[in-house]
């Protein structure tokens, strides 16, 4: 189908992109990569009056230190975050995590900051950024502001960014010598998660002295295997010992039936997937 008409604009810094987006009221939308939001206007899914590319901004990419964390443009690619050494070194998982995202044409236009503002249950790097306790940097007229992954993400396809507000960076701390692993089960390659399981591990000595489990689609927003991270942490690495507490990672999910699986499956792939992610992220 042919969208509907709508006009179009292409700032070359952030400022100029919040003035835009002020200027277009209410029916003015962001497009980063587009992946998603392209075919929703071809669907005519979405009547936008204005589009704001974010596509001219320099400073809205790039991956770069800053003392104890990692500062990861939004408008960064899937495939540049796939190939940074510094993600790769110090936040492997959401590295590994990017890496199953859809395929390649798709990781070359998609970008991490476009993937969690859409907020998709089923997408695959909401999980890691959750489980690494990230912040997301959001800028409007009234400045910068910071906002845990935690309260980030709000509900199905909802999250903290405000009216004439636009996610300009994700700040992700430093697991640098962690063994991390994202292992999603889906019905065909490339397609979106049925359920995933984002986990990164720390082992010292042959005991787990820390773990971080995020689970994918298990509700409207990603969620946070506790029971599991409390589980693992400070026992012995063992085949047993990790099977056993991923019994525990449905807990306090709440996920949905429909045609792909029901509610007691996902529960059941929760369990299996968040053992597997552990085994292979401990080594």
């Amino acid at each position: 189908m042919i969208p509907a008409s709508f006009d179009y604009v292409r700032p070359t810094t952030v400022e100029e992109a919040v003035t835009a987006l002020r200027e277009g009221g209410d029916d003015a939308k962001i497009m980063a990569g587009g992946q998603s939001f392209i075919p929703v206007l071809r669907l005519r899914m979405g009547d936008p009056s204005l589009v704001v590319d974010l596509g001219g901004i320099p400073e809205l990419r790039g991956v770069r230190e800053d003392g104890d964390q990692i500062v990861v443009g939004a408008m960064t690619t899937h495939h540049d975050v796939t190939r940074d050494d510094l993600l790769n070194q110090h936040v492997k998982l959401i590295s590994e995590a990017t890496k199953t995202v859809a395929d390649f044409q798709v990781r070359h236009r998609g970008t991490l900051g476009g993937a969690l503002a859409h907020a998709d249950p089923a997408g695959d790097l909401a999980a890691p950024t959750l489980a690494l306790d990230a912040e997301l940097v959001i800028q409007g007229e009234n400045g910068e502001r910071r906002v845990g992954a935690a309260d980030f993400f709000e509900d199905y396809f909802t999250t903290a960014i405000g009216p004439g507000e636009i996610l300009t960076a994700i700040r992700f701390p430093k697991f640098t010598g962690w063994g991390a692993r994202y292992e999603k089960f889906n019905r065909v390659a490339q397609a979106w998660s049925i359920v995933a399981v984002a986990a990164a591990v720390k082992v010292e000595g042959g005991t787990i002295t820390d773990a971080r489990i995020g689970l994918t689609n298990m509700a409207g927003t990603p969620v946070r295997a506790r029971g599991v991270e409390s589980a693992l942490v400070g026992q012995t690495m063992s085949e047993e010992t990790v099977r056993a507490a991923a019994q525990a990672a449905a807990e306090g999910t709440s996920p949905t039936s429909d045609a792909d699986a029901g509610s007691d499956y996902r529960e059941h792939l929760a369990r299996v997937l968040t053992g597997r992610a552990v085994l292979a992220a401990a080594g």
